[in-house]
């Protein structure tokens, strides 16, 4: 049995949590600074105006002129989810975070721990510690389908046959698959409006149709599905530095720079590579930018990771007030190869490696400093240098 917990517009609440006057007025997200203009999650008020997530900026106020837009956040959303993740795995869960908002996990190893669906269901609720919406069913795509009929404090079990739970379904629920999004249009356009009508179709006419796409929103439509991915544990590294007003250019590098060093010196690293970490800013001017970097190869070091990250701050869409870098995962501790001519050059880099690093195990991860100059130019002389961790 798969739960699945559904936490109705996660990203909105995340963005207006602080802004109570805005309860039972149209409200959508505005859409993020260097993308698309269509808004993102809309309240309550905003979809009976005929709004819907993902509309174009203008339909959206054509439709509604009062709607207000609130700066999305998208930092404070991934640290909310983290937490919401982190609940989850208190109480035994392997959770799949599919997106924020919606999660799942395999409730059936959870049984002898809290007694059953109903133990499982109860000590979710109390982890979480806000009104959730939570489902079951015998695969994911059913058990989220549960979750959009559940209300706060009652969830829906499908205990069986999922194919004639999901008959009776839109197919707008494809829209939470995002291979599967882009079929409802077609779909409703051919007069499919429930997943029953898409499973009584041949399976070789859809994949001739819609391709890969059209063929796993049949298989979900039959009640079939894939089996969950859980996420890995990592540890959480990450490191934040506050920005000047005037920091743009080489001043941006040079405090990206430092976090790299702070980032690769820290004791939870363990010498691993690093294989994807978030960059992200609080920008001046409102709201957040975070973007996700995966390497081609697992890098260790300081100078090919920098080099990779600085060509993401040409993104920045506003000027930044604080820069934030985090770990997404980690690669294997020996991702160089060095070449046969280099054999000396490498030779000098392990001891001295091995020197920073007992160096560090005895006096603290601050007993290996060198001075970086910031932004030389600043009147404030706390600002023109700071001490970073030697990069080994």
């Amino acid at each position: 049995m798969v739960i699945c917990v559904h936490i109705p517009r996660f990203e909105l609440q995340t963005a207006t949590v602080e802004t109570s006057e805005l309860i039972g007025k149209p409200v959508a997200l505005a859409p993020l600074p260097g993308q698309s203009s269509r808004v993102g999650e809309v309240s309550g008020t905003a979809e009976a105006l005929g709004v819907r997530a993902g509309m174009t900026l203008g339909e959206a106020l054509a439709r509604a002129p009062q709607l207000q837009l609130v700066t999305p956040d998208p930092m404070a959303v991934a640290l909310e989810w983290e937490r919401v993740a982190c609940a989850l795995e208190a109480i035994g869960a392997r959770p799949e975070l599919e997106r924020p908002g919606t999660a799942y996990f395999q409730a059936d190893e959870l049984y002898g721990l809290h007694g059953g669906l109903e133990g499982v269901m109860l000590a979710t609720r109390k982890a979480l510690e806000r009104h959730v919406r939570l489902g079951a069913g015998p695969t994911r795509f059913c058990a989220l389908a549960a979750s959009r009929r559940a209300r706060a404090h009652r969830a829906v079990v499908v205990a069986d046959n999922a194919r004639r739970y999901l008959s009776s379904m839109p197919v707008s629920l494809l829209r939470f698959r995002a291979e599967t999004a882009v079929l409802i249009e077609p779909l409703e356009r051919l007069g499919i409006r429930t997943l029953g009508e898409l499973a009584q179709l041949r399976a070789a006419a859809v994949a001739d149709r819609f391709g890969t796409a059209g063929l796993r929103a049949h298989h979900l439509a039959c009640g079939r599905d894939t089996a969950l991915v859980p996420r890995e544990i990592e540890d959480r590294v990450w490191e934040s530095l506050e920005l000047s007003e005037s920091a743009c250019g080489q001043s941006l590098e040079r405090t990206l720079g430092v976090l790299v060093d702070r980032l690769l010196a820290r004791p939870e690293r363990k010498g691993r590579s690093l294989r994807a970490v978030v960059l992200g800013a609080r920008l001046v001017g409102g709201g957040t930018w975070r973007e996700h970097i995966v390497f081609r190869q697992a890098l260790g070091d300081r100078e090919r990771i920098a080099l990779a990250l600085s060509l993401r701050l040409l993104k920045l869409p506003a000027p930044a007030s604080s820069l934030w870098l985090s770990v997404e995962s980690f690669g294997p501790t020996n991702a160089g190869q060095s070449t046969m001519l280099a054999a000396s050059h490498t030779l000098r880099l392990e001891r001295l490696r091995e020197a920073v690093n007992q160096m560090r195990s005895v006096a603290g991860p601050q007993a290996a400093l060198r001075v970086m100059w910031i932004d030389p130019d600043s009147g404030v002389p706390e600002r023109r240098a700071v001490l970073t961790p030697f990069p080994v």
